[in-house]
C-alpha cells in the first residue's frame, strides 16, 4: 500500500503513514494487540482472524480509519483516526470543526530496549500527519484513565489536559465496546506547529 503521509523528524528518522491492511498486517498487529501492556486498547485474548475482521470492517467506514506507521521501513505504531462527532467520545465534549480523534499504539521496544526520545520523536510525526497532513485543527485524545503512562506522554507532547469523563457502552451488530473512563485531552495545530504555514 502507498503512503499517505512522510516527513523527516530530525535526530530521529524518517516517519510515514499508510493505510492498514487488515490481512496483510494481521499478524503484526495481532501480536502487538495481544500483548499485556496493549490491555486498555482492548483486544487482548482475540484471535489473528478477530483482529483481521475488526479492521477490515473499519476500512469500511467513512468516519474511522486504521493505519500502519512506519520509522525508516520498520513498523513502529497502530494509529487510528476518527472523527469524534461520529464516535461515543463526541458525546463528551463539544466537537468543534476541524477536529480529529487519534488512537496511537506503540510498537514494543526492540532488542535496543527503550530510547529516550523515541516516543517523542515518533509522537511528532503522527501529530504532523494528523494535523497539517489531514488539514486538522485539533486532535482530541481519550486514554484510559488508568493509563497514566499514556495521559502523561500525551501531555509532555503538548496536549492540554481535559477533564475525566465515561466513554458510554457501545452494543451494535459489528461493533461491542464496554463503558470507559477516559481522559480527555486536545492539542492544537497552532501550538503543535507554530511555524507551518498549514
Amino acid at each position: 500500500m502507498s503512503d499517505l503521509f512522510e516527513r523527516h523528524v530530525d535526530g530521529y528518522g524518517t516517519v510515514r503513514v499508510r493505510p492498514l491492511d487488515p490481512a496483510g498486517d494481521a499478524r503484526l498487529v495481532h501480536a502487538w494487540v495481544s500483548e499485556e501492556r496493549a490491555v486498555f486498547w482492548g483486544m487482548t485474548g482475540l484471535t489473528r482472524a478477530q483482529v483481521a475482521e475488526i479492521y477490515a470492517h473499519m476500512a469500511t467506514l467513512d468516519t474511522h480509519h486504521a493505519h500502519l506507521v512506519t520509522k525508516d521501513g520498520e513498523p513502529a505504531a497502530l494509529l487510528q483516526t476518527y472523527e469524534p462527532g461520529a464516535d461515543r467520545v463526541g458525546e463528551t465534549y463539544d466537537v468543534r470543526p476541524g477536529d480529529i480523534g487519534v488512537h496511537v499504539l506503540l510498537a514494543p521496544a526492540g532488542p535496543a530496549g527503550r530510547r529516550p526520545g523515541w516516543t517523542t520523536a515518533l509522537l511528532t510525526g503522527v501529530t504532523a500527519y494528523a494535523l497539517l497532513g489531514l488539514g486538522r485543527r485539533r486532535i482530541v485524545v481519550d486514554p484510559d484513565v488508568r493509563n497514566t503512562r499514556a495521559v502523561e506522554r500525551f501531555r509532555r507532547q503538548g496536549f492540554e489536559q481535559g477533564p475525566a469523563v465515561v466513554l458510554p457502552e457501545v452494543d451494535v451488530p459489528d461493533v461491542h465496546l464496554p463503558e470507559k473512563r477516559a481522559r480527555l485531552a486536545f492539542l492544537e495545530r497552532a501550538a503543535a506547529f507554530p511555524d507551518d504555514p498549514a
